[in-house]
């Protein structure tokens, strides 16, 4: 991940306020929440593009000719070994 730049935020003290309450409600820092909500902003005008969900990726899975399970040398002779 890229490093994040650093710059310096004046806000008003009762958006600052308000901010700080919305942020502890949502269990995040103040920092992280001015960039959800700038990034969510963002997103909804069209000027970052959405993240991709799981169902927008290519399919993935192995093919019908029957792939063989890798085995994990550890979990071999376990338990949880399904052979």
């Amino acid at each position: 991940m890229s490093e994040s730049k650093r710059f310096l935020l004046r806000l008003d003290p009762r958006l600052f306020e308000t901010i700080r309450r919305w942020a502890a409600d949502d269990l995040r820092s103040i920092n992280a929440q001015i960039e959800y909500l700038l990034t969510e902003q963002a997103r909804r005008s069209g000027r970052l593009p959405r993240r991709r969900r799981p169902s927008d990726l290519p399919d993935t899975a192995p093919d019908e000719g029957g792939a063989e399970e890798e085995e994990i040398p550890w979990l071999a002779g376990s338990e949880f070994d399904a052979r």
